[in-house]
């Protein structure tokens, strides 16, 4: 409880409660950085508002400590709205700070003198309430302003998204916005294997929050922009704006940023009603290139034009898929038939890749010919073959694990990745073909 004489002081500055609000709002804040460009209404009306109420409740308090000490409710909901219109947080700070300056200024000035101990109660007061409002300012601004963020980036989301799969409509304004008006770089990106769900512990939310904000600040670096992306878990879809190229060590940032092997497809448009088929294109490669067993990197669809051309469904790609059939209760042959075709057919390179003996090999080539009928000796039997492990694929998952084993770059007997998807890399490595 304060003293008389100290709540005798503060009643003499009462009187003075609408000027000190008014020197506030009108003198004091237009002082600080920003303020004079704010809407007048919100300086006399709202902030000088504001004002009073915190010097009134400042008086109160004076007279009884108790009294409304939770009393922050106007002060949370003007944060509140000053978040959603853009004000910066060290502005409205300081009007709070410089505010409580102004109603010392005006207590030292109706202390007489002998009043120096009653003088000394009230400000200890002041200080004391201060750092409460401070806080229950900072605190609701900073949950507004994340909140209005949050809707934001799911509003960005879903337009990115609409953008991708075709549905966004033309002339939207997010095209200007986000200058995709016309040339870009459609992208698709994998955090590769040894780092997806198959293998690795699931990611927390925090971690995947993180490892999102990671890759999208790789992306904007890389191609010096903001780039519109859609990143979820392993997967993501992006487009650069503009008709340069992606920079050759893009995969080598991203694999950085991941802290695993990033695998990126790359698709140039000349304009955005070209975008969803490129999306699909991209999303494709990534398919093919896990697939034909080329190591993590940038791909384009020069890099596997056969392979893709093989792997398009038509009326006779259930019949070539089914040539497989017969291996599908055999996945150590079907891990075999891959193997022997990223190693170029080479005998020895499958062994070693597979940690057989070559003899081991000879007869699984054997009995895949036996059963299906191929002769991978021959330039059909082989072309026949990459077609059928292409559909294969093509009819499950995109992004799912192969169920017919491990990728033919990997060791054999579930031993630790021996083969590109080690590590990073931005090469190219032995693709399925004859």
């Amino acid at each position: 409880m304060l003293s008389t004489t100290a709540q005798a002081l503060a009643q003499r500055v009462e009187p003075r409660v609408p000027e000190l609000a008014r020197r506030m709002a009108r003198e004091a804040f237009a002082t600080l950085p920003g303020y004079a460009q704010l809407p007048g209404d919100i300086k006399d009306m709202e902030i000088a508002a504001t004002a009073r109420h915190g010097i009134r409740l400042f008086l109160r308090r004076v007279a009884d400590p108790g009294i409304a000490r939770a009393d922050l409710r106007l002060f949370r909901e003007r944060a509140a709205q000053r978040a959603e219109e853009g004000m910066p947080l060290h502005l409205l700070l300081r009007t709070h700070s410089l505010g409580m300056y102004v109603l010392w200024q005006a207590l030292r000035e109706a202390a007489g003198p002998g009043e120096e101990a009653d003088l000394a109660e009230l400000v200890d007061l002041l200080l004391a309430s201060h750092h409460r409002v401070v806080g229950a300012v900072a605190e609701t601004y900073v949950d507004e302003r994340a909140a209005l963020d949050a809707d934001v980036r799911a509003q960005r989301r879903s337009l990115v998204r609409g953008l991708l799969d075709g549905v966004l409509p033309a002339g939207h304004v997010l095209l200007d916005e986000l200058r995709l008006h016309g040339p870009a770089s459609v992208l698709a990106l994998r955090v590769a294997d040894g780092a997806g769900p198959g293998s690795a512990p699931k990611r927390g939310p925090v971690a995947e929050r993180r490892l999102q904000r990671r890759l999208q600040s790789a992306l904007d670096q890389a191609f010096g922009t903001e780039v519109p992306a859609l990143l979820e878990g392993d997967l993501g879809r992006a487009v650069a704006p503009g008709p340069g190229t992606p920079p050759d060590d893009l995969a080598a940032r991203l694999s950085r940023a991941a802290g695993a092997p990033v695998r990126v497809a790359c698709v140039p448009v000349a304009a955005p009603d070209e975008i969803p088929g490129a999306a699909r294109t991209a999303t494709e490669i990534l398919r093919i290139t896990r697939a034909c067993g080329l190591p993590p990197g940038l791909h384009r669809l020069e890099d596997v034009l056969l392979e893709f051309h093989l792997s398009r469904p038509n009326e006779s790609s259930h019949r070539i898929a089914a040539l497989l059939d017969p291996l599908t209760d055999r996945p150590e042959l079907l891990q075999t038939l891959r193997t022997h075709l990223a190693e170029g057919q080479d005998r020895r390179g499958t062994a070693a890749t597979l940690g057989l003996h070559p003899n081991t090999v000879d007869n699984r080539l054997a009995k895949i010919a036996e059963q299906t009928g191929l002769d991978l000796s021959a330039p059909r039997g082989t072309a026949l073959a990459i077609a059928a492990l292409l559909l294969r694929d093509a009819a499950r998952d995109p992004e799912s694990e192969s169920v017919d084993g491990p990728s033919p770059v990997r060791g054999a007997g579930g031993g630790p990745p021996s083969g590109p998807d080690a590590g990073p890399s931005s090469g190219q490595g032995p693709s399925v073909r004859p």
